[in-house]
């Protein structure tokens, strides 16, 4: 079982940056792989980006490539996602999930663990 815990979320005008933390239990961290997912109103929750266990493999959605980088520090059990350039399109609750193996996984629906959830929103 893995318990996980967003932070980091908040307002900021388009053209800023954020970092959201993601804080997980357990002493298998890195036998997981994790990944941020998104969720505007009104939409259907989409893929952000993932991260093997190592940490060495990475995978972003097209409309974030070059703006977020995903990363973890498994000795600290925690993943990170520093948002730059942030757009108002961007708006949304974000979550932490972990999946149930070290691969890195790109579908929302190879995940068994969720976090609650940050609010991201970017003013135009």
């Amino acid at each position: 079982q893995v318990q996980l815990v967003e932070s980091g979320g908040g307002l900021v005008q388009a053209g800023g940056s954020l970092r959201l933390s993601c804080a997980a239990s357990g002493r298998t961290f890195s036998r997981h792989g994790m990944g941020w997912f998104r969720q505007a109103p009104g939409k259907e929750r989409e893929f952000v980006a993932a991260i093997g266990g190592s940490g060495i493999i990475t995978y972003y959605a097209d409309s974030v490539k070059g703006r977020f980088t995903i990363s973890r520090d498994n000795a600290k059990n925690t993943v990170s996602l520093q948002m730059n350039s942030l757009k108002p399109e961007d708006t949304a609750v974000y979550y932490c999930a972990a999946a149930p193996s070290r691969y890195l996984a790109r579908t929302l629906y190879e995940y068994d663990y969720w976090g609650q959830g940050t609010q991201v929103t970017v003013s135009s």
